[in-house]
């Protein structure tokens, strides 16, 4: 298929909100192509090049896209740069001039090009990315051109997240939602929707059907809901078994030692590949006694004298790309595993929890024996790592990289309360409960796991997750931040858009003011985003994409004549009272955001 044709159904899915609409679209669209385009075009209108968990990185800023386009159009940089300013988007400001793509590229063709695009690095690797891409750029139409250079500024959002991807294969290859589960299932247990899209082109729905886990590419991880209090929670499920709730980085860990060199590999709870930021546990994973395993942690940062886990500001700033061995030391990750999901060639989403529980504990235990037999080998560096019972420092504090999270039995209200009171005095954020006999939901977000949290300053018994759309000027000391407020909201999946929840104007730092504002400006937008739905008495000065995500609290949910989010022909839509920004969650995306149901759910709690 050639892009041009791409371009034009593109062209269509921006210019309608119809999650129908756009489901029918794509369908079409894929029904048209082969398995290897169809895998292409599954990573393209999500605008990246790779799956989910593999970052799709140009390194081309706006600035040398204005070069690029300069080149292309025979204007000034200095005329391109204006008419960004005032379209708000490089994109469009191509798609104004008119020249006829000499090559007519096809998709599969359009899609090596990128590919070597995103490759060239080293010295002079500018020079050669704006020629590389002006040379692309010339050889599609105008409004090829746009998307192109949306893809390659990570700006390219055409309204719809990736299970939308998922309803139109089913669409495309049904003609109807009937695949939707089998569909689903597939992509939950191997996240690639590039890869699901080309095994159903090629192999039709049972080729979807006998997809199982791939060590090396993540499982959509498993959430829990949330209830207000012990009571309610032991009613709901009864007896039950709770582990703490750490405050720092999910990781998935997979293992696979089948070949020549293991491959190790960290992913987040929004599927990034994160194994460069962690090299300590690449070095205790290398001594894991299997051949493949996937487990389900959490990464938090400690302190090593005291044991006690530092708070997630601590922890985030580890999250970075470079001195990451300096800050192994400076800021030592403690590994705590609380599910096992794969090992050995035997996936275990489908047993039940103390069935994973007792594999996982067996595993540590084998893990430590042998450990203890290849200590003697081991180098200086190397002793540090491993688990605490091997290794102590001269002042007798034990060192604990890795370990598996407590667990208990709790069969009342009385006992899970005491022991969700030890851990908050203990400093963490609450526990998690979960049912014994329930399976691994992979994607999945139901009452099988029950988290439990406290928040001393808030009458909300729960932070709340919500996405930035936008920001108002700032008065007073914050004029000169450029930024005094901002607004907030939510996921509504079956309307596919974000709603509107609340303006935040507290809980930063003059310094978290001016990082705020600079991250906004990153995302900001000329036009109100086509999937953002916002009474216009609340439209803020600057828009956002939504894109970033961050952690509030507040004192309530209230009913709301203004704000969207919830709101039908019949009910009015749900606010927050004194909200509060806690942090960002990097490591969610704004499809992850609290639900409106949720957010139902805890009004009617309170």
């Amino acid at each position: 298929m050639k892009f041009k044709d791409v371009a034009l159904v593109f062209l269509s899915i921006e210019q309608t909100s119809s999650r129908l609409e756009i489901t029918r679209l794509l369908a079409e669209l894929l029904k048209k192509v082969s398995p290897e385009d169809a895998r292409d075009l599954s990573y393209l209108v999500l605008g990246t090049l790779n799956p989910p968990y593999i970052s799709t990185q140009f390194a081309i800023a706006q600035k040398t896209a204005l070069k690029v386009v300069a080149r292309v159009t025979d204007l000034s940089e200095v005329e391109i740069d204006a008419r960004v300013k005032k379209i708000g988007d490089i994109g469009s400001v191509v798609q104004e001039f008119s020249w006829y793509g000499e090559k007519d590229l096809t998709v599969h063709q359009v899609f090596q090009h990128l590919k070597v695009l995103e490759s060239v690095e080293g010295t002079g690797s500018q020079e050669i990315k704006i020629a590389q891409l002006s040379d692309l750029l010339k050889s599609l139409t105008p409004l090829g051109a746009k998307y192109i250079l949306r893809v390659i500024l990570g700006t390219l959002r055409l309204g719809f997240s990736d299970m939308t991807l998922i309803d139109a294969l089913s669409w495309m290859e049904a003609g109807d939602k009937s695949l939707r589960k089998d569909l689903e299932h597939a992509y939950t247990v191997c996240a690639d929707s590039g890869l699901i899209a080309y095994e159903l082109k090629k192999g039709g729905i049972e080729a979807i059907r006998s997809m199982h886990i791939q060590v090396g590419i993540p499982i959509r991880p498993a959430a829990a809901e949330r209830l207000e209090n012990a009571a309610a929670i032991i009613e709901k499920i009864g007896s039950c078994v709770v582990q703490p709730k750490l405050d720092g980085f999910r990781l998935q860990v997979h293992v696979d030692k089948t070949g020549k060199e293991p491959i190790i590999r960290f992913f987040s709870r929004n599927l990034l590949d994160m194994s460069a930021m962690f090299p300590e546990f690449v070095e205790i994973c290398k001594n894991f006694p299997v051949k493949t395993f996937i487990a389900d942690c959490e990464a938090i940062v400690y302190d090593p004298n005291t044991g006690s886990y530092l708070p997630f500001q601590e922890t985030v700033k580890r999250k970075r790309k470079h001195g990451i061995e300096e800050m192994v030391s400076e800021l030592p990750l403690q590994l705590n595993m609380f599910d096992l999901l794969y090992i050995d060639g035997q996936g275990l989403l489908h047993k039940e929890h103390h069935i994973r529980r007792a594999l996982l504990e067996k595993f540590y235990d084998d893990y430590v024996s042998h450990a203890h037999s290849i200590k003697p080998q081991l180098k200086t560096e190397q002793l540090s790592l491993l688990p605490s019972s091997d290794k102590q420092d001269a002042d007798g504090v034990t060192t604990q990289t890795l370990q598996i999270i407590q667990e208990i039995q709790v069969a009342t209200a009385q006992q899970l309360e005491h022991y969700f009171l030890k851990e908050i005095s203990a400093g963490l954020e609450g526990v998690v409960v979960k049912k014994d006999d329930s399976f691994y939901q992979a994607g999945k977000r139901n009452f099988n796991w029950i988290k439990l949290k406290y928040q001393a300053t808030s009458k909300l018994e729960d932070s709340i997750d919500v996405v930035i759309l936008g920001y108002y000027p700032g008065k007073g000391k914050r004029a000169g931040f450029g930024i005094g407020a901002f607004l907030v909201g939510i996921y509504n999946e079956s309307l596919n858009v974000f709603q509107t929840v609340a303006k935040i104007g507290t809980g930063l730092t003059d310094h978290e003011w001016v990082a705020m504002k600079k991250l906004c400006d990153e995302h900001k937008s000329v036009h109100q985003p086509k999937d953002v739905v916002c009474a216009k008495e609340l439209y803020p000065t600057v828009w956002v994409e939504p894109v970033k995500v961050c952690e509030v609290i507040a004192d309530e949910i209230t009913i709301s004549p203004l704000h969207t989010a919830g709101k039908t022909n019949s009910h009015l839509g749900f606010a927050l009272r004194f909200p509060r920004f806690v942090k960002h969650r990097s490591d969610k995306s704004p499809y992850q955001t609290t639900t409106v149901q949720e957010l139902l759910s805890m009004h009617k709690r309170e």
